[in-house]
């Protein structure tokens, strides 16, 4: 085994909810993720649809229990000294599959090694094994630093909860149905007077609809200063939900910016311009309003990128004025603005 070190860190990351172009609706996650020699680990996998066991909505028993599990302070869960490093964001079924990997310690040292891809409770390496990944090794005190800091302040939950500001019409009433949908807390309101700052620290962005003036919109923001909650502030584009939905994604985004497989996204002259920043499959959905205001999507690409900057052209019949490009992968979302 390699004597070189690896170094080990943890970042704020998210699985991507959203609803999609059959009506269905895929959940949001946040999650810690586990970051080795700088770089997001999932990111070093296949382009896998998982998060990892150090989720936000695992409640605080079973996440101390995960955290002491990787500190190796409690037994591993699966045979043979295997611990689960990502698994089925739905769920947390091993028949979905999971990504595990034996943990030990060298002296002062914990080794991650042997990853494998897992559907039960015992590991085929040869069939299922990760043989490009690991082993990585890293110094015990850094390590011990880095997941013990989870135990001794989680600190708040990511806010997972968005304030919708403006009369209580059909549209924020079906924008907040869908967030609620895949998971994420929404909350309608005219505006914010006499809400106290402990209940605006539990909202991660807010939504303008539009009957919200420059006036209510400047009150909001100076409660939210006050209370020193800094949260994202979006404006809607269009009265089309989907949309709305992965902007509010979007803005809930916490994950460092160096760190996002989606890095960029524009849609002009009848191209998108899209990059990525490792392999990955990416879907590109142009939304738009027809001529009796009526929602209208086409799905334009849906396929793997590799790691840079691609253009791809947009089907001139799908993406007109006045027409919207989402970019998703499993853990980002960008949306922008058709221009000429």
């Amino acid at each position: 085994m390699s004597a070189a070190y690896a170094t080990f860190g943890l970042a704020p990351a998210m699985r991507a909810g959203g609803v999609r172009a059959d009506g269905g609706y895929q959940h949001h996650r946040d999650f810690v993720d586990f970051v080795v020699d700088g770089r997001p680990l999932l990111f070093q996998l296949s382009d896998l649809d998982a998060v990892s066991p150090l989720a936000s909505d695992v409640p605080p028993a079973i996440f101390t229990a995960q955290v002491r599990g990787l500190l190796l302070e409690a037994a591993p869960p699966l045979p043979g000294g295997r611990y689960v490093i990502y698994g089925c964001p739905e769920c947390e079924d091993l028949a979905c599959g999971a990504v595990t990997a034996l943990i030990e310690r060298d002296g002062d040292d914990y080794i991650w090694q042997d990853f494998a891809w897992q559907t039960d409770p015992h590991a085929d390496l040869e069939l299922n094994g990760y043989h490009g990944i690991g082993p990585f090794r890293f110094h015990g005190p850094g390590y011990r630093e880095a997941l013990g800091a989870l135990l001794a302040d989680p600190g708040p939950p990511p806010g997972r909860r968005v304030l919708l500001i403006g009369a209580r019409v059909a549209l924020l009433a079906r924008l907040a149905a869908a967030l609620r949908a895949i998971g994420i807390g929404a909350d309608i309101t005219g505006d914010t007077d006499g809400v106290p700052a402990e209940e605006l620290r539990g909202y991660g962005a807010v939504f303008f609809g539009p009957t919200a003036g420059e006036p209510e919109r400047a009150a909001v923001r100076a409660a939210f200063d006050r209370a020193g909650v800094p949260v994202a502030y979006v404006d809607g584009l269009a009265p089309i939900v989907p949309l709305l939905v992965a902007q509010t994604e979007h803005a809930l985004d916490r994950s460092p910016l160096p760190q996002r497989r989606l890095a960029r996204l524009v849609a002009a002259d009848g191209t998108a311009g899209v990059e990525v920043t490792s392999s990955c499959r990416v879907r590109l959905t142009a939304y738009r309003l027809d001529r009796l205001s009526r929602p209208r999507s086409h799905e334009l690409f849906d396929g793997v990128l590799a790691p840079g900057s691609h253009r791809i052209p947009l089907d001139g019949k799908a993406v007109r004025g006045g027409s919207y490009v989402v970019a998703r992968t499993t853990d980002g979302v960008l949306v922008a603005a058709t221009t000429r």
